[in-house]
């Protein structure tokens, strides 16, 4: 079974940078689509971004749009959302999810999901 585990969060000033990592055991991720959600306490969890096995990416967020950016390294099992610019309002718990099929923002399309990584933007 594939276990996703996410790591690279916590807490950077406005304006700053942080590279998340999604790293995947069990079968390879090579065949799976990979998301990366967010969610705030109180709130539903929204898509970010989405990589393909081929490399295509889509980005879900408009607010997100030329500050994240979504990449994965198959040959390491892991898949990257290096974050630039970040804001408050970025402050949030970050998972990533895989399926095999495409990417879509609809979390109820992901099978597998990490345990996520808290990243909070405050001065």
């Amino acid at each position: 079974q594939l276990r996703l585990v996410e790591s690279g969060g916590g807490l950077v000033q406005p304006g700053g940078s942080l590279r998340l990592s999604c790293a995947a055991s069990g079968p390879s991720l090579a065949d799976y689509a990979i998301a990366w959600f967010r969610q705030v306490p109180g709130e539903e969890r929204e898509g970010v971004a989405c990589v393909l096995s081929s490399g295509e990416r889509t980005h879900f967020l408009d607010s997100a749009k030329g500050r994240f950016t979504i990449s994965r390294d198959n040959a390491r099992n892991t898949v990257f959302l290096q974050m630039n610019g970040l804001k408050p309002e970025d402050t949030a718990a970050y998972y990533c999810a895989a399926q095999l099929f495409s990417c879509t923002e609809y979390r109820s399309e992901y099978s597998n999901w990490g345990q996520g990584t808290q990243v909070t933007v405050s001065s």
